[in-house]
């Protein structure tokens, strides 16, 4: 009976180690290679997944607007004619006729110095000269009869001369007691007080002429070319706001200054409308202007290695547009080449987007109607 009980008990040893074997594999299917790759296999499915989600980008139309091309820049308003009144003669100011604020003529009496010395100073002066002018007429008349010498009578005529010039510059010191305006214009500042003793070239008033101010820009020599004088200027001020300005270019530079390679351009406007000397400008000079042309905002477009491009949206997909540019302000971009109106190029989310990527757009905001472009100065000063 123990003989044939060995073969037996080694049969079912050799079972139950290939069944513990077999779950043993199964069990290592579990948790090692066959989980990784599992795992590998959804993480791709989610990859996949957001590969094919469409980006979100907002888009706006191909329209037709007016668009100008300009020059933006900055400066302060200057007066061309600014004149400071000073003393001619020395003396007391008596009283002062005009204050600061008031409008004033060329030629109008401003003040009144003491003209009491002066005045007798131009009296002796005049009775010199009248003894000097009898001396001479009689000398004259005898040197008609040859009854003086020509040295005498030459004499003579010098003194009255001298008496002469010596009585009309008194008469002029007289006149400079009475302060009058060189130019016409509005008071800016007095400043002298009735009682001071005003001496030689002591500052009285500032006068400046308001009719007429400057602008004075210096423009990169690239754009040379573009500007020449009676161009039109739009400008706005810090201190009115919602105004717009209009001017033209009067004078050139000829030359460019070497050390910063700009030229001067001097643009004028009207002074009654408003502005005021050292007011701070920002001006645009447009040179060109088109009437109806095909724009995109600015944002749309993508400039790289000297080409330009949008991105539209045809079928649900971005498309990229080699274009043309032509003019571009601070808001819009003129499209020469390369699309038609009523194409929709995208404008919000243009960074993240590539040729041929899926796009999903949301609601556009309202395009504005096309109107007359605002300066790209005065965005910036809003």
């Amino acid at each position: 009976m123990h003989i044939p009980d060995r073969p037996f008990r080694f049969a079912l040893a050799l079972a139950l180690l290939a069944a513990f074997g077999l779950a043993g594999c199964r069990g290592g299917d579990g948790p090692g290679e066959g989980g990784a790759a599992g795992e590998a296999a959804a993480a791709s499915g989610r990859a996949g997944a957001e590969r094919e989600r469409p980006l979100p980008v907002e888009v706006a139309p191909v329209v037709q607007r007016r668009i100008a091309a300009s020059y933006a820049g900055t400066a302060n308003l200057e007066v061309p004619a600014d004149a400071q009144v000073v003393a001619k003669t020395s003396g007391v100011l008596l009283r002062v006729l005009v204050e600061e604020g008031d409008r004033v003529r060329a030629g109008q009496v401003l003040a009144q110095l003491d003209p009491e010395r002066p005045r007798l100073e131009a009296a002796r002066a005049e009775a010199t000269m009248r003894r000097a002018k009898n001396n001479f007429e009689r000398s004259r008349e005898l040197f008609g009869r040859q009854l003086v010498s020509a040295e005498a009578h030459d004499q003579l005529r010098f003194e009255y001369e001298a008496a002469k010039a010596a009585w009309e510059l008194a008469r002029l010191e007289l006149s400079h007691t009475t302060i009058t305006a060189p130019i016409g214009g509005v008071v800016a500042e007095r400043m002298a007080k009735p009682g001071n003793l005003i001496n030689l070239n002591t500052p009285l008033y500032r006068i400046v002429d308001t009719s007429r101010l400057e602008a004075v820009l210096n423009v990169p020599e690239r754009e040379m070319a573009t500007m020449v004088p009676g161009l039109p200027i739009r400008m706005v001020v810090d201190a009115l706001r919602g105004q717009v300005f209009t001017g033209v270019v009067d004078r050139i530079s000829p030359v460019v200054d070497a050390a910063s390679g700009t030229f001067r351009v001097v643009g004028v406007f009207e002074g009654d409308q408003g502005l005021k000397p050292g007011m701070f400008g920002r001006l645009q000079i447009v040179y060109d202007e088109r009437e109806a042309a095909l724009t995109v905002p600015r944002a749309a477009v993508v400039e790289a290695s000297g080409e330009a491009s949008v991105f539209l949206v045809e079928d649900g997909k971005a498309v990229r547009r080699v274009v043309r540019l032509g003019h571009v302000n601070g808001s819009y971009a003129e499209i020469v080449e390369g699309l038609a109106e009523g194409d929709r190029v995208i404008t919000a989310g243009r960074i993240a987007v590539r040729d041929g990527v899926a796009v999903e757009v949301l609601d556009p905001a309202p395009v504005e109607a096309p109107a007359e472009p605002v300066p790209a100065a005065a965005v910036a000063a809003g």
